[in-house]
């Protein structure tokens, strides 16, 4: 408890009374004899005279004396002990005290710093306790303030032992595990704020002093540091450099050519959004600093280097934080600018330095506009030293002076911070309880209430006043909660704000938290948020579980929640949302049997009939056609009592429906007035919700392998022909009559509206189902990458495992297991009896029955395949051609067979270790940390499609089929995906219904109307939906362009069989074998010099 008046009460004790009790904690002869006479000592002082009596019994000058004799380790001991035992209860009861501890003469930290490293074990425990006691009591603004200067001017003189310094380092790094965010209480999490804010701006001093100490001879000091610096990465809170942070560290660590060009590389890849503070700016500007100033960086490092200057500086929009770092980097920058060999360097150097000179201001050297200065330590002494003398001034003790010129800077400072960070609730804390002992009749609280009500009106002078909440419109949610999942913190403390009939969309990264805050929400788990008693909450999801085998009428009628509603009332809103009545409509339909698009409808119809209050809709346009997402929009717009919170990845639906945005901003929701457009001119860097390539995600495709005869793009590779298929027990076919070819330079889309056909089509593509009529013929070696509609079915069964042990599962035996999981793979009795027959091939050995094909080998225009008979020798294995084994019946061994050889191929190059599949996964925009360590089960639906992607795509495909890939993916995402499939070499087939997703890559369309299929071509592609296309540019055209005279729509390779013919070999001139040998040992000598792994090439002569 503090003391109210300026003179403690209790009689001031004699120096005598003082001297006894420290002679008597100096010679006692236990650690707790001397801990209870410390303890006495200090509750003395703090009842009589306080802070003052530390110095004038000369209390203070006793410590010194006593930790620094080198003759008494007991005398040691004790010092630390009385240390302890102070700076346990001082700072508690009169904070004035922390000025006394660290600043005046010198401080006292160093004697226990310096006690750490003294041989009696107790003397350096004493000092760790003492320590830990002035720790533990400091306040976030007294640590930076206080503590931090001391501890750098310790590291930094470096006169002590190496344990002192080690002691240091850990007190620097228990500061920044300090401002940690995490889940505690609203008033813990906002002290860590001010904290972590506070020591971020100071990180640019602390910084080179930690790299410092991981260069240290001493391995402890070396170790510890590096520890502490792990520590002050987790000021940054950006999630851009975050993932880089461990490589940045090595980089510190050992500062060589090789390290920095890997730590420039990575941050050239590196997509920056988020807005780049202080702490970023320190962490990155020596490693930038250092690559564009060392003479012997490549030109390729330099592009990178300009490249990561430009894309910083453009998020920096604190003009006071661009000139406290971007000076560093300007002249390196106009240094490549004025002497890069290559004009594309010099080229992007010119526009770094342009960006870094907007950034700092205008050319006079102003401040751009809407800067605002910071306060400084002197604006706010002015203020504090002018109301002490309005409220009567010092009370002017002796001594008093002294310790005075100190606490006003140290008070001045603290509050300075809480200003800049704009906390100005906490100015009162950190200016009352410092001067309450050195002011008159208790006027300290009147001091600190003025001083506080100036900076408060001075804050809204400069920022305004906060936006006053809408009035008039009922609020029907508004709490504060944190939400985490597992071990990850989602939300920290924010603030949710619901108004009735207004539509808000929910904006976030893939992974952010989105399904789950709508999640917690359904299942009355949110903090905060109305029991469903109290406001009818209906979550309206993409994979609701439904009983396959009732009918709709049946099904909705079954839900205990809707019995109430009656089966007339269920029928009519059915029928409403185009469920027909009667026993031919459609309410009399399996469950099982709707499509993707009408499942979403039966779950609003749910949602109407509950008659909810809140609406809570998760990606509602997945799988609905054109037509019935605007009726959804008008259903929304319509309907004004009911109030909606909508996650979507549909830029069209958002900007139509919303009334206000909730976007994740740095563990909090920040709320946005208006719909997608009004939210993005706010936040400009959320623009890829409009263009595709504007994307914060990178995916990379692997190029798809050779195929054998296959030297045109254009050359069918997958082909249906006359193709009818219809479900079993449905009395009317899904596809009647298909036909079509696919090339490597295919781009098709399917289109059509729910129910059509389109999954069946894709399923009979790729061997999910076999056509009951007709053909489907493909390349005896296509390798087809497939990701169902309901993505998740891919990865269901594997939920326990993480996505790593997913693809290590997946491709164990060098063969992809889902293929070998299709309908088209699987025996049938029929199959199992065509292998009990016996063959006779007419070689007079009689009837053979066949065990397994072991081999495969090139015959004229086909293959013929090396048979092994059952109880026969090896030796006596048959050579048999394709056409002779499919005649025999025998489609499925070879079918199976084909598919191995086509794996084997594309894994050929490919090592199934951990490391190479996290970097597999790195490309297709999964973080390696989830894809190594988190179970499936505990991934967001983004992230199992990514998992599904890397899956698909591990074994090199020649053609890649999406049905619905934008399910499931955010923005950034989405687009990361579009400009993969543009830039990719193989051929592609996508069912979607997002017309912007289909209209910038798929000239090909397939439209689907009750069963049948028509084809158009030559579509234009929208470029323009890619943000880096210019006309003319390869990038955006050169796939697609070739695609617009593809196999499906020329005509001109698709007669004949689909037959793989290799070329004819010519005799050789003696001239030309001598150049083939060359060529073969040019090529063997750049095996040799490749990195340890790469497979041999073939040695043949095909490119040449």
């Amino acid at each position: 408890m503090l003391v109210k008046s300026s003179t403690p009460s209790g009689v001031p004790p004699t120096q005598e009374e003082i001297s006894s009790l420290l002679t008597t904690i100096f010679s006692a002869q236990t650690s707790q004899s001397a801990l209870d006479a410390s303890y006495a000592l200090t509750n003395l002082l703090i009842k009589s005279v306080g802070f003052r009596g530390l110095k004038s019994y000369g209390v203070l000058d006793e410590i010194k004396k006593g930790s620094t004799d080198k003759k008494s380790g007991a005398r040691r001991e004790s010092a630390m002990i009385i240390l302890g035992a102070i700076l346990e209860k001082f700072p508690a009861e009169q904070p004035i005290t922390e000025v006394v501890f660290l600043l005046q003469d010198g401080g006292v930290l160093p004697l226990a710093l310096d006690a750490l490293a003294d041989k009696g074990a107790v003397v350096k425990e004493s000092a760790q306790y003492a320590l830990d006691a002035l720790f533990i009591n400091l306040k976030p603004e007294a640590m930076v303030v206080g503590l931090l200067p001391v501890l750098i001017q310790y590291l930094t003189k470096r006169s002590g032992k190496w344990q002192g310094t080690v002691g240091a380092y850990e007190l620097l790094g228990r500061m920044a595990d300090k401002a940690k965010i995490g889940m505690g209480s609203m008033e813990e999490e906002k002290t860590k704020d001010v904290l972590r804010e506070s020591m971020g701006y100071r990180l640019a001093g602390l910084i080179p002093i930690v790299e410092n100490g991981m260069h240290d001879l001493k391995a402890e000091v070396a170790k510890q540091s590096v520890k502490t610096m792990t520590s002050l990465t987790t000021l940054l809170s950006n999630d851009d450099v975050a993932p880089r942070i461990p490589l940045l560290i090595k980089t510190m660590q050992n500062p060589n050519t090789e390290t920095l060009q890997k730590a420039i590389h990575a941050l050239s890849q590196t997509t920056f959004v988020a807005i780049v503070t202080s702490p970023v700016l320190a962490l990155l500007t020596p490693l930038l600093e250092r690559s564009l100033n060392t003479p012997t960086t490549s030109q390729e490092v330099l592009r990178q280097t300009v490249v990561v200057v430009e894309n910083l500086t453009k998020l920096v929009h604190d003009p006071i934080e661009a000139r406290t770092f971007l000076p560093k980097l300007k002249p390196g920058v106009e240094g490549v600018l004025k002497r890069a060999s290559l004009p594309e360097v010099r080229e992007i150097a010119t526009r770094a330095f342009n960006v870094i000179n907007k950034a700092m201001g205008d050319d006079d050297g102003n401040v751009s506009n809407g800067a605002i200065a910071r306060t400084t330590t002197e604006d706010v002494l002015t203020v504090l030293e002018k109301q002490i003398k309005t409220h009567g001034g010092l009370v002017g003790e002796s001594g008093d002076d002294s310790i005075w010129q100190l606490v006003k800077i140290y008070v001045s400072e603290m509050v300075r911070d809480d200003i800049n960070i704009r906390e100005v609730s906490r100015i009162s804390l950190c200016v009352s309880p410092y001067i309450q002992q050195l002011l008159k009749d208790d006027q300290a609280t009147a001091v600190a209430a003025v001083v506080e009500k100036h900076f408060v009106d001075e804050d809204h002078r400069r920022f305004g006043q906060p936006i006053k909440e809408d009035t008039g419109e009922v609020e029907i949610v508004n709490t504060v909660f944190s939400l985490a999942y597992g071990g990850m913190l989602l939300l920290s403390h924010t603030n949710l704000r619901l108004l009735k009939g207004h539509r808000y969309g929910l904006c976030g990264r893939n992974g952010a938290g989105k399904s789950t805050l709508m999640r917690s929400i359904a299942e009355g788990k949110l903090e905060g948020f109305p029991s469903k008693e109290e406001l009818k909450t209906c979550f309206v999801e993409h994979n609701q579980g439904e009983d396959a085998d009732l009918s709709i009428l049946e099904f909705v009628a079954k839900d205990p929640e809707l019995v109430s509603a009656g089966r007339e009332r269920i029928s009519e809103v059915l029928s409403e949302v185009g469920f027909t009545a009667g026993p031919e409509g459609r309410q009399q339909q399996k469950v099982g049997s709707l499509s993707g698009g009408w499942k979403m409808k039966l779950a609003l119809a749910r949602a109407m009939l509950m008659g909810a209050d809140v609406l809570l809709l998760d990606e509602p346009t997945n799988h609905l056609d054109f037509a019935n997402v605007k009726w959804l929009q008008e259903y929304l717009k319509s309907h004004t009592e009911i109030t909606s919170l909508i996650v979507s990845h549909d830029s069209g639906f958002l900007d139509e429906v919303c009334t206000d945005i909730y976007h994740y901003e740095g563990k909090k929701l920040v709320c946005y007035k208006g719909n997608l457009a009004d939210f993005v001119k706010v936040k400009p860097e959320a623009k890829s919700y409009y263009t595709l390539s504007a994307s914060n995600a990178q995916f990379k495709f692997p190029p798809p392998g050779i195929l054998t005869g296959v030297k045109s793009l254009t050359r069918s590779i997958l082909r249906m022909s006359n193709c009818t298929y219809t479900y079993p027990g449905s009395s009317k076919p899904s596809i009647v009559d298909v036909t079509g070819s696919l090339s490597l330079s295919s781009r098709t889309a399917i289109i059509g509206g729910n129910g059509a056909g389109k999954s069946t089509l894709i399923k009979m593509l790729t061997g999910e189902t076999v056509p009951q009529e007709g053909r489907v013929e493909k390349h005896p070696n296509l390798r087809i990458g497939y990701i169902k509609q309901h993505a998740l079915e891919h990865v269901e069964m594997h939920m326990e495992k993480t996505p790593n042990q997913y693809l290590q599962w997946r491709y164990a035996n060098g063969d992809d297991r889902e293929v070998l999981m299709k309908q088209t793979r699987v025996l049938t009795p029929e199959d199992k009896a065509q292998m009990e027959k016996f063959i006779d091939l007419g070689d007079g050995k009689g009837g053979k029955q066949i065990e397994n094909l072991m081999g495969r080998q090139k015959y004229k225009k086909s293959f013929q395949y090396e048979v092994k008979w059952i109880n026969m020798l090896p030796k006596h294995n048959s050579q048999i051609s394709r056409e002779t084994l499919l005649e025999l019946g025998f489609d499925k061994l070879v079918q199976e067979f084909d598919d191995h050889e086509a794996s084997r191929e594309g894994l050929g190059f490919r090592q199934l270790e951990p490391k190479v599949i996290s970097k597999h996964f790195e490309d297709l925009g999964l973080d390696p940390d989830i894809a190594n360590h988190n179970e499936i089960s505990g991934l967001s639906g983004g992230q199992k499609v990514k998992v599904v992607l890397a899956g698909a795509m591990w074994n090199n495909p020649h053609l890649l089929v999406l049905d619905e890939p934008t399910n499931f993916l955010d923005r950034d995402s989405l687009g990361g995906l579009a400009v993969a499939i543009r830039d990719y070499k193989g051929g592609v087939v996508m069912i979607s219904h997002n017309e912007e997703f289909v209209g910038a890559l798929c000239p090909e369309q397939w439209h689907v109307d009750n069963g049948r299929v028509t084809h158009k071509g030559h579509l234009a592609v929208m470029a323009d939906r890619f943000e880096d296309s210019r006309p003319g540019s390869s990038a955006a055209s050169s796939n697609v362009s070739s695609a617009i005279s593809s196999a499906v729509n020329s005509g001109a390779e698709d007669g004949g069989d689909m037959k793989f013919k290799s070329r004819k070999k010519k005799k050789l001139t003696r001239a030309q074998m001598k150049e083939r040998e060359v060529r073969r040992r040019l090529r063997h000598i750049e095996w040799l010099n490749s990195p340890k792994g790469t497979p041999h090439p073939a040695d043949t002569d095909d490119e040449a």
